[in-house]
């Protein structure tokens, strides 16, 4: 009999059919919304949940799955997961293992370079019929060469990050609660400051760190005013890690120069939000994550897992929380 995989919430058939194409032998998938009726009974016999946590995985989720040995994300958050529900069940909780780390990497220095160039400014100029618009020593635009670029958590994305931030010749520092060797900053070519001194000496802070209880509002006044009037905040990790009302007033105070935003406190924001009528942020919905070519890595990973655990063996990536 083929073990089973509940996969949920329901995605896009392009999406589901590469799902589908990847599924390994001896496993069938059954495809469920996570707030239609049928959810919690379709739990009833399966193995593994692999998919998002949109909805909270809570202790009626781990009652109706009895025989649940993994739930395996296809993303790298997992904020909304119920942890004490699933510390209680005892089963393993995985995110992607990084399978969208080149795909949010890209996206950070896409803000870095679209906040330094003005871009939407310049698109919006160009479309109304505005050539080359206003005085460049007053609107100016800055390369990426010689900035220095501090990033606060050096995971799998802040790695990738450091590297792409190299090849643009910016000087790389960092802050994590877990520090590399020597050699490992070395041969990536960065180094560890403390935070205080990161936010003090970065041109550029990039945020890459799990939302949990010590990085709520990691990012908020005294933070804001410890860093330099030119420098720029950017976040593609989650919003609860800035406090959005701080840096507004950052932005508009002058305290510092710029932000580039993926993520925000809540999603979708409304349609009244501060943050919108200034012109030095770049708010993008949300999207640094799921490009196309990340389905198929996000999906390789999960089924990986899934086989490991099916064959007696630990699974991989399981959140810092649950290990």
């Amino acid at each position: 009999m083929a073990i089973k995989i509940v996969f949920s919430p329901v995605l896009p058939a392009p999406v589901m059919n590469i799902a589908r194409a990847m599924v390994p032998a001896g496993f069938e998938l059954h495809v469920v919304e996570q707030t239609s009726p049928e959810f919690l009974p379709s739990l009833q016999d399966a193995e593994f949940f692999l998919g998002f946590a949109r909805e909270a995985l809570d202790r009626d989720f781990y009652r109706a799955a009895p025989r649940l040995r993994l739930v395996q994300l296809i993303s790298a958050g997992y904020d909304r997961l119920d942890l004490e529900a699933a510390r209680r069940a005892q089963v393993p909780v995985a995110n992607n293992g990084g399978a969208n780390s080149v795909a949010v990497a890209e996206h950070t220095l896409m803000l870095i370079l679209a906040v330094y160039k003005q871009l939407v400014w310049q698109h919006q100029n160009v479309v109304a019929g505005k050539w080359r618009v206003g005085d460049f020593s007053q609107t100016r635009l800055y390369e990426l060469e010689g900035k220095r670029l501090g990033i606060v958590g050096l995971g799998r994305i802040g790695k990738r990050v450091a590297r792409r931030a190299r090849a643009f010749d910016m000087d790389v520092q960092y802050h994590d609660i877990v520090r590399l060797s020597e050699d490992q900053e070395d041969a990536l070519g960065v180094r560890f400051v403390l935070f205080p001194e990161l936010l003090r000496t970065s041109d550029v802070v990039s945020l890459h760190v799990p939302l949990n209880a010590e990085t709520r509002n990691l990012m908020s006044t005294a933070e804001f005013n410890a860093m330099k009037d030119t420098a720029l905040l950017i976040n593609t990790c989650r919003g609860p890690v800035v406090d959005e009302a701080a840096l507004h007033k950052a932005l508009t105070s002058g305290q510092i120069a710029g932000a580039g935003l993926d993520v925000m406190v809540q999603e979708p924001p409304g349609a009244d939000h501060p943050l919108f009528a200034l012109d030095n942020v770049i708010i993008t919905p949300h999207t640094a994550g799921p490009t196309w070519e990340n389905w198929a890595k996000a999906f390789r990973n999960g089924f990986d897992n899934i086989q490991r655990v099916a064959a007696g063996r630990p699974p991989e990536w399981v959140i810092p929380e649950l290990r």
